[in-house]
Formats: C-alpha cells, structure tokens, sequence
C-alpha cells in the first residue's frame, strides 16, 4: 500500500534517526541475485516449502530493510550458461556436483572462459559423492564447496559467508565491526559449524529486540553484527588477522590443516600462538577428533572442541556471542507508541481487525506491511498490498477488510499447496499437510511434501477421474518441538550414553511433552477420530546417501477409545517412543557407519491417517506397497528404466520386511514373473497379511498395533475377492477368482490382467512425473483401497524418497575369465566399479544352512560383523537365501547394522528355491545406497555360480556351528559393470 499524501518522518526508517554515518554504509555490497543450479527436487529439499527464502530475506530485511534477494533456479549447467548470456547481473552461483552431464567445476570452467566472474559454490548431497568429486576434479576454481547435512540454514551460510568476505574490509574500517575468523579445511566440518554460527548470530539478536532499545540501536546491532571468515589454510588464515586484527574477536581452529602446501599437525597450534602474540586478548577454540589435543590447547588457554563428541554443535554453540535478528510486525501509533505485535500472518489479518484507524493508516501509508511480508515469502501478497494506496479506499474499514481478507486469502490458497501451519481454532483436518511447531520437517515428511506439490502441479488426480488420488491428511511436529523435549532435565545425556533401548524408552515415556505440543495435538484428536499412523521423519531419512530405512519406530494407533484424555495419551506416548528410538543401539550403530553425529540427528513426527477400510476389528487397505523408477534387477526385454513395483493385500509391511508379495513392471503388467509357472506362484505367492488390530481395551502404553492374518481371513472380509486367484491341485492350474476350491494366492489378476483398478497406469505415470521433478530415479510408497459398496476408489501418496543408482564413470572390464579362476559370477549385480583389498570372507555355506535355525545365523553373521569392524577390515559376506528378509523361510534375517561392515554381498539361492532380489524393503533400500558390491547368484541360472568348494578347502581362521571366518593370504578382485548388469569376484593368484 502506498502512501495516502506525502508522509512526514517515519518512525520505523533509520533515516529520521539520524544513524551514524557508518551504519548507514554498513553491509553496502549484497548477494541481490542468486543463480541455483539444481534438479528442482534438490531445490525442494533445499527450501523446505519456502523456508529457504524466509530464512535469506528475514535476515536480510533485518540488516536494511529495502534489501532482500532473489533466487533463480535451473537445471543443468547448460541451461545456466544459456541464461548467464543473456543476464549475467547476478552475484553467486550455487549448484550441485552434478549438472546434468557437467560438474560444477566444469561450469566454474566455462563461466571463467567467457568471463563471468561470479563466485561459484558447489554443493554434494553425500559424503561419497564429496569424496568422488574431490577425487576426480581440480575443486581450486570454485569459491568453495559444502556439504548438505539435512539442514536448510547451509544455504544461508553460504550466502552470509560470502556476503562477509565482500564486506569485511569496509564495515571493520567504517564502525570497527567485529570479526570472528574459522579455520577448518574439511567440508563436513565446516559445513556443519557455519550454520550454527550464523544460527546463534540470529538467535542473540532476535533476543535482543525484547530489550529497552531504540531503534536506531536495534538495527545497528543487527547490522554490525560480527563478520564471519572462514579459510582452509594456515597462510589465508594469517592474512584475515594481519588484516583485521585490531576487529578480530575470536577465532575457531582445527587442529590439523594444510601449511605451505602440506597438510600439518601442527598448524593450528601455530597460528594460533602467533595470534596470541599479537593480541593476547583474543578468544581461542581449537577444535580436533585427537582427544590428547585438549591438552595441548590448554596450554595457550583455548577452548577445546572434541570433533567426535555427540554435542559438538552444543559446545560451539555455548562460546559465540553477539548474535543479530528481526521479529514480529511490531505496530504503533503515528507519535511511536507500539500497541500490538504479530507473530505471524493469522496474527497479523486479526490486529489489522482491530488496530486503531490511525496506527492502521499509519503502516499501510508506509508500506510497512509489504516490507514485512517479503520477510515471510509471502511475495506475491506484498506486492498485491504494495499496489493499493491508502486513497484507493472509501474509507478505513473498507482498507481493513481488503488487507485482512487478502492475507487470509493468500493464508488458504498457500495451505492447499504446501504445509499450513496447525492452528488450534480453524483446524481443517482435509488439509493435507499442517506443521505443528518450529524446526525441520524431516525427510520422510519433506519427500511428502515435494510428493503433495507434484499431485497438485501435475494434476495427476484429472489424468484418473475415476480414482481419488491424494496424500493423507497429516500433521508434523517438527525438530524444533523433538528439541524442546529433551531439555527435560537430564533425559538428552542418559540417551547418548550407552544405556538400555527399553530404559531410555521407559524414560521418554515418563517425561513431560512440550505444553503447548500438546495443546496442539489436543485440538487435532478432538476433531481425528480416524486409526492414525505415527511415523518418523528425521533429518537424515530418505537422504540419497543414507536413507536409514526402517532405522526408527513406526507406531499405528486405533485412536478410538471412547475417552479423548486416552487417545491422547496414546498418541503422545508413540511420539516420545519415536523420539527414543533416535537413540536405540541399532540408529547409534547405523550412524557410526556414517559421517553424521548424533547430535546432528533430530526427529520429527508425523501423525497420519491410516490408509484403509474397516473389517470387524481389523482396519487395512486393500493393497499397499513400494514403487520404484528404475529396476536393478530387469526382466528379459524390460529396460532398468520401465521401473519395479512390489505390492501386497493389507498393510505395507508385508512388502518392506521383504516378505512374499507380487512383483510386477508398471510398464508391462501382466508380464509377471512371480506368476510365470504354477511352481513359481506357489513359491512366491504372499501367505498372510498385516492389518491393525482395532481392540480398545489395549492398555495406554501398548504400541504394537498390528496383527498378522492368514488369507482366509481376507477371504471372509471379502478383501481377496477382486485380488485373489485360485490354484486347482487336482489340475495343477491357476485360475482367476475365488469362485473354486483350492489354495488361495494372491495375484492381483482382477487388477492387472482385466485393469479393474488402473493401479500399473497410476504407478507408471507418478513415478515418471516424480522422476521428472527430482531429476533422478525415486521410490514411492502407496497404499490403496477399490471401490466397494458405493465407495469411490483410493490411491494414497505415502512417501517418496531419491534412489541411489550405480553411477558408470568408470567403465569396468569384466575380462574373459575361466571359470575355476572365480569365486562368484552373477548377471544380476548392484554397483559398479572394481573393489579391491578385501582379504576376509565371512560365509554360511550352502550345505550347513538349516531354515529353522536362521535365526541363530543371524547372530553368529552380526558377532563376525562386529568384530571385523571392531578392527577396521572389509570383508565378503557369502550366504544362502536372501539376506535381510524377515521371512526366516527366504534367508538369513540380519539387520542391515548388523552386516555393514560388508563391502561385497552373495546371496545365493536354495537347492529347492530361486532368490529374487528384495526391491523395496528397508534392508535395500539402505544396501543401494551404501555403496556396497551386491551378487544374486542361482546355480541353476546360465552364467551364474558361486564356488563352495573352494570356500571349502580354505582353512578358517575361525568358526562358528553355521559360519565361517577365512582370511585369505591374498585379496580378493570384485568387478562389477553397471554397463553390463554383471559382475565376478576373482580368487586370489
């Protein structure tokens, strides 16, 4: 809203203040445009719906207020370099590793060569694909490179990290505006201690603004707050004091980094004492993974920060001072007297009700409004009230109407298409996603959310009128509520600490839940009656590099006890125990196995409706399972590309604990492996299923919800009628239908064969439309139910995650190798690449393995596992059936923490049963992406084996009733050609 006539002093400009001129000039040279190069899931994951530009422009209307950016993305280097020729105004350039057929050093290249001089950052989504990067390029010609850890304040460290070094010479000159200088020349490291500096510069400021300041000293605060320089050697290090050392107020040092060319163990220890000679007042924190350097840092009176420590963040967190922020539209009246505050935009439609005529007029005539809101992204609703004057409007209550209107309008229009902030008054539980509290969403619920936007963008829902497709209304309580738990007392120190699961459990449930948590999930239950799923979603999950599949608890809850004070008990207790399970030995374990602390890991939650129909006091969909986009393991005439969908009747577990369920390609449905032979279907057939168990009486600290079912019992709630077939012994045929005697197996032939429910067509075309948003093969999740009894049919969006595909930078020559010269030779691999060096073999021979023990092999395998970790040796791991699967009658079922040490996998099939790959349970889902060599091997298969007797005549260095342990005089030589879709594990001379 412009003014109403030409306006007198402002009170909330700096100007009629009268701000030194110093202040005036502060922060002069900006990152006005950034150009992101990335696929546009990589950007979602980023911006967390919209949260990456309220993060940049909140801070940067905190330091002036008629300065914010703004941020264009694309997808491919190419596409850059083509928009750069035509506007080249812009001031950084951030882009992942990989561009779409260029790396980003390939495009700092190229913009160098046609003299473009922007300053470009990379950035890697994983610590393997860092390492490779590093590996293969010259990274010199890039501004720097970080690393993406699951948290969105990374992309304004980069930003602000540039911004300080364009501005540190002239705002330490012109105010002597304090400096803090970072030493650190590991990616990982850095990457994680930016944003937390940056973090507390914010969240001191934002305290500050509750303090008896005017104005004038409140921005200044904000805009001088201190400099932030980071360097990855000890001569750019020197130079950044040298330069600013009278402005130099601490400085935070590895130990160890690069001095004269070579990496030294001392250097830090050595700047820092020359510092200390210089200025002995600065404020020194020496940082190292070596614990005996605590001592070495006492000695110059440093801090000392362990790197390996669990609560490293914590500790830096506790040594940065003078921090700077912006808050809540403050409003006032004419002569400055403040009346009102909002906190956000439902505050602000209704003080705008109720402010007095002239404060009203006063902001509006000012544009206070739309600078405010350009804080929050709310770009398009700034602008709308920036094009109306005060004079447009007959009188004040109609300008009230229009400006409240118009935010409650943007408000509605936002939650349809991304997440709605919970409020306890207008609730709407339709909405698809609502977010309760501050802090991250997680992966699993920001795949949910990039899932939700593609629906609604690609309007998928009109592709299939017949078929309500949608994603369950859901709430997420973020990190920043997760957070607030665990400053209960002690409870964060006893779940670190090496304690029981069910005692750390037993403490959580005994801890009180953040009030106003509560409130919130009070105000959701009175107005959910429906059974509810409680899920995880941390910050790590469904990353590319670790998806943490199956790693932390998922609860189902009726939620239909009769009194609302148990339902919300209930609900909370499943909470906390997700909470806990942050902490269980298995996530400790899959995060040693990582480069990721625990103290990095935080969790949200998200409450769920349960997808599915009730039958009797059972509660199930139809059918649930996981789809995927690229298929490791195709058929012949089938391309990886035409995708794998694994799917089951009831509830999903059956699919991702790797249980029997029909396999199918989205593309080709009726071409269905699992059903080419009477044999192969009764193999392969699904047995039973998993429903929620809907009994009230269970006690409020009973979370296992689920029950399993025999197919007759489907049979009887008439949910295998239109998925079943029969088989007729007496003719050893199959037949459609349930209309005969005989064994019932699920086959999905009413779907498939005679397209009753266009479930292939709705897979083929989500994961197509996925694929093309991410920019990469993905993974969905999906649960459904038919149409029955006047009901219009169902498909539900559950998840989605990015896929880890074998990357062909290197080609692999398999060579023409006789066959007593290999161990192993399959055509159905996972990876690619040659590994080398491994030494050890931990195998159940084929001849040993007995079914019903399974379990017992389990144990000895994780012993062996733990061990060889223990001591830092890689080894083979060699077995029969499929490892992993929950069904002890398939395999061997490990965990995937209890078999990681493994860099190379043989699964190897029965003397009586095939093995086919498990695609779609949690233990792929985390093998995929690890990096790890991966065999299928059946003997009765052309081109596939697996030498027994060779791992037969080696001795064992030691064994156990089932398994052996044999090291080897020589190591191994593993090719695997993704190229090829085969691979060979060579004995040793």
């Amino acid at each position: 809203m412009g003014p109403m006539s030409a306006s007198a002093s402002d009170p909330d400009e700096p100007a009629p203040y009268s701000a030194p001129q110093s202040f005036q000039t502060l922060m002069r040279r900006r990152v006005s445009r950034i150009l992101l190069v990335s696929s546009l899931y990589d950007s979602f994951i980023m911006s967390e719906e919209g949260q990456l530009q309220e993060t940049l422009l909140t801070h940067f209307l905190a330091l002036n207020l008629s300065h914010f950016p703004d941020i264009l993305r694309v997808s491919t280097g190419a596409e850059a370099l083509e928009l750069l020729a035509d506007d080249s105004n812009f001031d950084l350039v951030v882009a992942s590793l990989d561009l779409g057929g260029q790396s980003a050093v390939q495009l700092a290249l190229t913009m160098a060569e046609r003299g473009y001089l922007q300053p470009v950052i990379a950035l890697a989504y994983s610590g393997h694909e860092l390492r490779s990067f590093q590996a293969h390029n010259d990274t010199s010609v890039l501004e720097r490179v970080f690393l993406w850890q699951g948290d969105v304040r990374i992309f304004l460290a980069m930003v602000k990290s540039v911004e300080d070094r364009m501005n540190v010479a002239t705002d330490t000159g012109l105010a002597g505006v304090p400096v803090i200088l970072l030493v650190e020349d590991n990616v990982r490291y850095y990457s994680s201690f930016l944003p937390a500096i940056y973090a507390e510069l914010l969240r001191h400021t934002l305290a500050l603004l509750s303090e008896d300041l005017s104005l004038s000293q409140k921005m200044m605060r904000m805009r001088a707050r201190p400099k932030v320089l980071l360097s990855e050697n000890y001569e750019d290090a020197w130079d950044d004091f040298i330069s600013y050392e009278s402005q130099t107020l601490g400085i935070i040092s590895d130990f160890e980094f690069p001095s004269e060319g070579q990496l030294d163990k001392h250097a830090g220890l050595t700047l820092c004492g020359e510092v200390l000679k210089r200025r002995s007042d600065i404020r020194i924190v020496m940082q190292s993974s070596v614990p005996e350097n605590r001592a070495l840092a006492a000695e110059i009176r440093a801090s000392f920060l362990l790197k390996g420590s669990p609560t490293l963040l914590s500790d830096l967190r506790e040594i940065l001072t003078r921090r700077f922020g912006f808050g809540d539209f403050t409003f006032r009246m004419p002569d400055g007297p403040v009346i009102a505050k909002a906190r956000d935009l439902r505050e602000l439609a209704e003080r705008i009700l109720d402010v007095p005529e002239a404060s009203l007029v006063h902001h509006a005539s000012r544009n206070h409004f739309s600078l405010w809101l350009k804080a929050r992204t709310e770009l398009e609703l700034a602008a709308g009230l920036r094009s109306k004057s005060v004079g447009d409007f007959e009188d004040v209550d109609a300008l009230r109407r229009f400006a409240s209107e118009a935010i409650r309008d943007s408000r509605e229009q936002r939650n349809r298409t991304v997440i709605a902030e919970f409020d306890r008054g207008n609730f709407d539980p339709s909405v698809g996603l609502t977010r309760v509290g501050e802090g991250s969403l997680g992966g699993k619920a920001r795949g949910l959310a990039f899932g939700n936007r593609l629906l609604r963008a690609t309007g998928i829902d009109k592709t299939f009128p017949s078929v309500e497709i949608h994603v369950p209304p859901s709430v997420v309580f973020g990190t920043g509520t997760y957070d607030e738990f665990l400053q209960y007392e002690w409870i964060q120190e006893f779940a670190v600490g090496e304690n029981p699961d069910e005692k750390i459990l037993e403490m959580f449930l005994a801890a009180p839940f953040p009030r106003a948590a509560v409130a919130d999930l009070r105000s959701f239950l009175q107005r959910v009656k429906y059974p509810l799923a409680v899920r995880s979603s941390s910050l790590l999950e469904d990353s590319l590099a670790q998806p943490f599949a199956g790693v932390y608890r998922t609860h189902f809850l009726a939620n239909n006890d009769g009194n609302a004070d148990v339902r919300l008990e209930r609900v909370k207790n499943a909470i906390k125990s997700v909470y806990a399970s942050t902490f269980s030995a298995k996530a400790k374990d899959f995060l040693s196995m990582t480069s990721f602390r625990l103290e990095e890991e935080k969790m949200a939650v998200m409450v769920q409706a349960l997808v599915g129909r009730q039958h009797g006091e059972r509660f199930y969909p139809d059918f649930s399972g996981v789809a995927r986009s690229y298929n490791h393991y195709p058929e012949p005439g089938h391309a990886p590309e035409d995708g794998v969908v694994a799917v089951a009747l009831g509830m999903g577990r059956t699919v991702v604990d790797g249980s029997p369920c029909l396999r199918f390609c989205p593309r080709y449905p009726r071409g269905q492996v699992s059903f080419s032979s009477v044999e192969a279907a009764l193999q392969n057939s699904q047995r039973a299923f998993w429903a929620l168990d809907l009994d009230p009486r269970k006690r409020v600290t009973d979370l296992v919800g689920l029950r399993h079912y025999p197919l007759e019992v489907a049979e009887q709630d008439g949910t295998l009628t239109f998925l079943g077939s029969t088989y007729l012994p007496e003719d050893d045929r199959i037949v459609d239908g349930l209309s005969r005697a005989g064994v019932r197996l699920v086959s999905f032939a009413e779907i498939l064969k005679h397209e009753s429910y266009p479930l292939a067509e709705i897979l083929r075309v989500l994961l197509e439309r996925c694929q093309q948003g991410t920019g990469a093969p993905v993974e969905i999740e999906f649960a459904g139910c038919l149409g029955r009894g006047g009901k219009r049919p169902q498909f539900s969006f559950l998840q989605m995650r990015p896929l880890a595909v074998s990357s062909e930078r290197e080609a692999v020559e398999l060579g023409d190798l006789a066959g007593e010269t290999l161990l192993c030779q399959s055509g159905r691999v996972l990876g690619n690449g040659r590994i080398e060096g491994l030494a050890d073999i931990v195998v159940v021979d084929v001849e040993s393995f007995e079914r019903s023990r399974s379990v017992e092999i389990a144990a000895e395998v994780a012993r062996f596992d733990a061990a060889l970790r223990a001591e830092g040796r890689p080894y083979a791991l060699i077995g029969v059936g499929r490892w992993g699967s929950a069904d002890h009658f398939l395999g061997i079922p490990v965990t995937w923490n209890q078999i990681s040490g493994a860099r190379v996998i043989v699964e190897s099939g029965f003397k009586d049963l095939r093995v086919d790959p498990s695609q779609g349970t949690h233990f792929f889902q985390n093998l995929s992406s690890s990096g790890v060599g991966y065999f299928t091997v059946n003997p009765d298969a052309e081109g596939e084996s697996v030498d027994w007797n060779w791992l037969r005549q080696q001795p064992a260095a030691e064994a156990t009733e089932f398994t052996r342990h044999i090291t080897l005089k020589a190591p191994l030589d593993v090719r695997i050609s993704a190229s090829e879709r085969r691979g060979v594990i060579v004995k040793p001379g």
